[in-house]
Parts: structure tokens; C-alpha cells; sequence
């Protein structure tokens, strides 16, 4: 047995074994992922307005989110008439790119990682603008008016959040000298976590990253109230549950990334590395669960200036800072 799969290996190569083991455990953690969180979300939201959240469907609730998935799957997939449909069709597969993208190169332990490649930031930072691009080509294919309009915020939303997180994320950049997940995990060995040396950093990120990821208070591209459901108001059954997955997934990857660059990512005592990283990464979770449930949506114009006119100049400032005391 040992002998047929040296064999194969040999045909075939290490490597792409190992890729396509990891792109199937990637699938099973975005699945399993999403079906943490849908239940989480009722979870909190129900305890937060005092009320119990899912507990018919198993013990305390935890099948409704298969329930849901049942449903999903056995929903009819309707396409309205006058759509364009090659963007139609296209949207909910492209939004999915980024988020297995990602899942490859973030280390979860210091031996479960896909792909270590030397430019990983830079990766998940290029792959993520797929997203916006879903957006739009749902919005615009959709025919539909609230479904246009949400698709031309997340544009704007998207252009004003991306430049704070990017400068952010490159004062830990400066710190580490290296563009390398791994290697920023590895520098904060020993308890030297960037939280402590950026703070302000930390906060610019994450706040953009809740942004970026479509979440109250910045969930104006869907906002319920004034838009319906947003970009995705045309779609149903599997095709939005597609958009759905996405968004849990792009938040877990976001925390994620938060763990990797400032809470020192699997490094921790006592424990497994894995169980640190996912216990920072859901703590961070929770963080963003809440804030939908204490934070009113904000204006579409208090949304852009909170940017432009305060977390770009705080960046800015922040990484003129970092260059400036590791140069003397």
C-alpha cells in the first residue's frame, strides 16, 4: 500500500498532493465555518435583545443551520426575465474565488498551512477586489434599481476602506520586513504581539476589514431598510446562498488575518497553536456579531468621510510614525 501511493506520489508530485489536501480541507473549514456562524449569529442576536435565538431544530438549535441549508438547496432557482444573464450567472461563482484563495496561505499552525508563498499579503490583498467585482456585475446584471445602487456603494465603499487597511497592514510590513504570513507570526514569538506596538493600526484594520466585509454598521450595499436585500435582491436559493457562504467565510478570513498580523496568530502557552488561532480568530468574531446588533447603520456620507477624512490620515500618520522610529 505504502509502495502504490510513493508510486503515485512519484507520478503525480508531492506538492500537488498536498494542494489538492489542502483546497479539500479549505472547502470542509468554509463549510463547517458557515454553519458555526449562521448559528452564532441567531445565537447572539437572540441574547443580546433578550430573547433565546434557535432551539426547536436539535439541542439549543444547533441543526437549524442544516435546516437552512436543506431549505436552500430544495428552493427553486428563479431567474427573472429581462436580467443579463451571463453576469447574472457569473456573480455568485466569482465572489467564491477570493475566499478559498485566501484560505491558502494563512497559517494556522506552524505545520497546517497550504501554501507559505513569500508574497501572501499581497495575495489575499489582489484576490479580495474579486469580491467587489461580484458585487457589481450581480448589481448591474440584476436589472435591478436597488440592486444597481447597492452595487455602486460597494464600489465607492470599497475604493474609500481598501487604502486605511492596506496602509495599516504595512506598518507591520515595516516591523517584520517581510511580506511572508508565517514570517509575521513567527516575529511575535514569545508574546512580542503587534497589538501592542500598533494599536492604532489594529483598530484602523479591523474597523476597514468590517467595512470591506459589508458588515453593520458599513452594510450599505444590502441595506435592508432602504434597498430591500441590496446586490443580491434578485437571487435565490443556491445562488444566494453562494453570497451568503461568502460573506461568513470573507468575515472569518478577516479575523483571521487580524490573529495572523496582530494577536501573534498560533503562538500561545500550554495549547495547541491551532486552538489558539481559532480561539482568537472566534473571539474577533463574536466582536463583529455584536457589533450588528449594537451599532445603528450609518449615512452613506458619514460612511466615505469616516474614511477619507479620519482613518486614511490616521494611516498616513501611523506609518510615517513606524518608518520614522525604525529608521533612528
Amino acid at each position: 500500500m505504502t509502495e502504490t501511493i510513493n508510486n503515485i506520489a512519484d507520478v503525480i508530485g508531492w506538492e500537488a498532493i498536498r494542494t489538492v489536501v489542502g483546497l479539500v480541507g479549505v472547502l470542509v473549514v468554509v463549510v463547517l465555518n458557515a454553519l458555526i456562524l449562521t448559528w452564532a449569529e441567531r445565537k447572539v442576536s437572540g441574547h443580546i435583545q433578550r430573547r433565546i435565538g434557535p432551539k426547536e431544530v436539535g439541542p439549543f438549535g444547533l441543526l437549524q443551520p442544516i435546516a437552512d441549508t436543506v431549505k436552500l438547496l430544495a428552493k427553486e432557482l428563479l431567474t427573472p426575465q429581462n436580467v443579463e444573464r451571463p453576469l447574472y450567472y457569473l456573480a455568485p461563482v466569482i465572489i467564491f474565488i477570493p475566499v478559498l484563495v485566501s484560505f491558502v496561505v494563512i497559517p494556522f499552525d506552524a505545520r497546517l498551512q497550504v501554501k507559505d508563498i513569500n508574497v501572501g499579503i499581497l495575495v489575499i490583498l489582489a484576490f479580495s477586489s474579486l469580491s467587489v467585482l461580484s458585487i457589481l456585475i450581480a448589481g448591474w446584471g440584476s436589472n435591478n434599481k436597488y440592486s444597481l445602487i447597492g452595487a455602486v456603494r460597494s464600489i465607492a465603499q470599497n475604493i474609500a476602506y481598501e487604502i486605511p487597511l492596506l496602509l495599516s497592514l504595512l506598518s507591520v510590513v515595516l516591523m517584520t520586513n517581510s511580506l511572508s504570513l508565517r514570517d509575521i507570526v513567527e516575529a511575535q514569538k514569545g508574546g512580542g504581539w503587534y497589538v501592542f506596538f500598533q494599536p492604532v493600526a489594529f483598530l484602523v484594520f479591523f474597523i476597514a476589514g468590517v467595512a470591506e466585509t459589508n458588515r453593520t454598521p458599513f452594510d450599505l450595499p444590502e441595506a435592508e431598510s432602504e434597498l430591500v436585500a441590496g446586490f443580491h435582491t434578485e437571487y435565490s436559493g443556491m445562488r444566494f446562498a453562494l453570497f451568503f457562504l461568502a460573506e461568513y467565510t470573507n468575515v472569518f478570513i478577516l479575523c483571521a488575518m487580524t490573529t495572523t498580523f496582530f494577536l501573534g496568530g498560533y503562538h500561545g502557552p500550554f495549547l495547541p497553536g491551532i486552538i489558539w488561532f481559532f480561539a482568537k480568530t472566534y473571539l474577533l468574531v463574536f466582536v463583529i456579531l455584536w457589533f450588528r446588533w449594537t451599532f445603528p447603520r450609518v449615512r452613506f456620507d458619514q460612511l466615505l468621510n469616516f474614511s477619507w477624512k479620519l482613518l486614511i490620515p490616521v494611516s498616513f500618520l501611523n506609518l510615517i510614525i513606524t518608518g520614522g522610529l525604525l529608521k533612528l
